[in-house]
């Protein structure tokens, strides 16, 4: 059951606004009523500074809890945050999460170099650990291309037959040439990955137009993990 507007208004009325934009965005998807874990997935590369310092990561993690609201009914969305390595996963949660991504990325010392695989895999490893019977819908965020195309190219092709799917949302203005090939990547069981451009202003993006692209392809790969026995 998604968490009510009630619910919601009352741990975080800060938000409202982009709960009922959220809303509007399911419906127009006829997604109103599907269950999903939303994931946030945070780039922490040293080119993605700016966006961690002018608030627009923390942007996104609530517009994530705005979508999640409609999605699960705990508030949380479990974020892994990751450059080199996989440097946490924590939660940002409903009613606390006001200036929750600075607290965070603020304990995690050196920003490294851009590894989706690994984050990937911690997202899989906390999905299957946490019992969930819902499927992951996993907002994976970066500023550019990885250093691991290869493992990440054939860990999203052994994902497709889990119920995980992932939304790449690319900030700045690099072309994501690999990750417009990623999207299209032949020989899964399934689609189960959409990418979009956020551009180089994404703070200054509509919430609107944001949850539009992130609902594209998401109810395609329901229909189609469904009937291929995944979910």
């Amino acid at each position: 059951m998604p968490l009510s507007l009630e619910k919601f208004t009352a741990v975080a009325p800060d938000l409202v606004e982009r709960y009922e934009t959220a809303r509007v965005s399911l419906s127009k998807h006829r997604l109103l009523g599907e269950r999903a874990a939303v994931y946030l997935v945070l780039d922490r590369s040293g080119s993605m500074r700016p966006f961690y310092q002018d608030g627009t990561v923390q942007r996104l993690a609530e517009q994530a809890l705005g979508l999640a609201a409609h999605f699960d009914d705990d508030g949380v969305v479990p974020t892994v945050f990751f450059s080199t390595e996989v440097h946490t996963t924590a939660d940002v949660v409903l009613g606390t999460h006001r200036g929750r991504i600075a607290e965070l990325h603020e304990t995690l010392g050196h920003m490294g170099k851009t590894y989706y695989a690994k984050a990937m895999r911690a997202v899989i490893a906390h999905h299957r650990a946490s019992g969930a019977t819902a499927p992951a819908f996993v907002i994976f965020q970066t500023d550019g291309a990885p250093k691991d195309k290869g493992e990440t190219g054939r860990l999203l092709a052994e994902s497709a037959r889990l119920p995980i799917f992932w939304q790449f949302v690319g900030f700045g203005d690099d072309e994501f040439t690999f990750l417009r090939r990623l999207d299209d990547l032949p020989g899964r069981a399934v689609d189960n990955a959409g990418f979009f451009p956020a551009g180089p202003t994404p703070k200054s993006l509509p919430d609107a137009t944001l949850y539009d692209a992130l609902m594209t392809e998401f109810p395609t790969w329901l229909t189609t993990a469904r009937a291929a026995g995944i979910l």
